[in-house]
């Protein structure tokens, strides 16, 4: 909070396309969609009108005992887009919540079906996974999550398939294909205790932008159905034409037992997430009252017509436009503009996955030695990207570029030409 001495929070007037414009009249081109969420603009007319007719009808509704248009087509749509055999949706409102949602559901329907000894879940080294207490607990970037570890759940931790720390002549999929002998291990040892795996498909995005091959991800729903343990796959932020495909796991063919939803959603308009599951699922809690196999959870939003008008605004958008087409194309032009700086005597790696461009920064190229903490590298970039209107927000020694899909090749261009500065501004004394 010191640091708001010296960079006070900037008060933003309005917004509109991939520009957000401060009270002075200084405009920043958003790069990172405001945390991943925005994707197609700010103040975007389509989806402002669809919240606005909205507000005029319904504002909310508690989602027990009632229900509202709003939510039963999202729901629909949502299933009829997903991995095939995903057909129940279950509501909440922020990313945290939905992940919250799927390990409490995991866990309960194990309970339901008899094998009470399956209660805890396994993870990969450098997840995040959110805030609260649970999503804290599966995940593990130790900034967030080190100093509440007396309160977190005892999950199991497994090396990344990260390709950043894959062998030198190795590629990608080989290095996914020798760190899944790790995950298959351990769920062998440990399938009588363990409710699910929970993952980040593709790429691990506040871990540092890290990105694997999604040979991992076959091999790993392979092995939780062999092992009978769920998948949970986190896709609150690679979700809806991140990484390339409207779902990560489609690049592996796979479908989780539950997936979870939230940030591009309602392109980023308002909180809300979702988690869906199949029919094995919702068939483990349909009871009568006296049997106590609910699925006590709610929150007092769940649903929200606005939030739920706003997510079906933004899947007109994918339906009517070539949403994904343009995107290979624009993130063609960025991998273009920035290939230049794999050769930076401080640029370890250069990675890309779909609308996400990551250049990892190092202290020393060579052994990929970081640069100390300590020093906040990535806060420099940061103040020089906003002084020449550019919002980029590093994960320490990386700088990444998320945009909104609006972008136009101008903006592209000014973003990793604003990135190129930032990589000089982080290896300078």
């Amino acid at each position: 909070m010191k640091d708001h001495e010296s960079l006070p929070p900037i008060a933003i007037r309005r917004g509109a396309g991939a520009w957000l414009e401060d009270h002075d009249g200084k405009r920043y081109l958003d790069a990172i969609s405001s945390w991943w969420t925005n994707l197609f603009g700010h103040a975007n007319p389509h989806i402002s009108a669809a919240v606005a007719a909205q507000a005029r009808q319904l504002e909310h509704v508690m989602l027990a005992g009632f229900t509202h248009e709003p939510a039963v087509l999202l729901a629909e749509r949502l299933c009829a887009l997903a991995p095939p055999g995903l057909t129940r949706c279950f509501y909440a409102d922020n990313g945290s919540a939905a992940i919250e949602v799927a390990l409490k559901m995991s866990f309960h329907y194990w309970q339901n079906c008899g094998q009470p000894g399956k209660q805890r879940f396994l993870t990969l080294s450098n997840a995040y996974h959110g805030e609260t207490l649970g999503a804290l607990s599966v995940g593990d970037v130790p900034l967030y999550r080190q100093v509440y570890d007396p309160l977190l759940l005892r999950v199991l931790t497994v090396p990344s398939p990260d390709a950043y720390e894959r062998a030198a002549g190795s590629s990608p999929a080989e290095h996914a294909q020798r760190q899944f002998a790790l995950m298959e291990a351990a769920l062998a040892q440990h399938a009588h205790e363990l409710a699910a795996v929970i993952v980040e498909p593709l790429v691990q995005c506040a871990g540092g932008m890290r990105m694997y091959d999604p040979h991992y991800l076959t091999l790993l729903r392979a092995a939780c159905d062999r092992h009978q343990v769920h998948l949970i796959a986190d896709e609150i932020a690679v979700g809806f034409g991140r990484t390339g495909t409207l779902f990560a796991c489609e690049q592996a063919a796979i479908t989780p037992d539950f997936l979870c939803l939230s940030k591009g959603l309602t392109g980023g308009y308002l909180p809300l997430s979702v988690v869906l599951t199949g029919e094995q699922v919702y068939a483990a809690f349909y009871d009568e009252y006296r049997s106590l196999r609910a699925f006590l959870h709610s929150h007092s939003y769940t649903g929200n017509p606005l939030a739920c008008a706003a997510a079906l605004a933004t899947l007109d958008i994918f339906g009517r436009e070539p949403v994904l087409e343009r995107n290979r194309v624009l993130a063609a032009r960025m991998a273009a503009r920035s290939a230049p700086l794999a050769d930076h005597q401080h640029v370890a790696e250069l990675r890309q996955c779909g609308m996400i461009l990551a250049i990892e920064t190092v202290r020393e190229k060579a052994s990929r030695t970081p640069w100390p903490w300590e020093e906040r590298r990535g806060l420099r970039a940061h103040r020089h990207a906003l002084q020449r209107g550019v919002l980029l927000r590093p994960l320490g020694g990386v700088i990444y570029c998320m945009p909104p899909y609006v972008l136009s090749d101008a903006e592209c261009d000014l973003m990793i030409e604003v990135a190129a500065e930032c990589v000089e501004i982080i290896s300078a004394p």
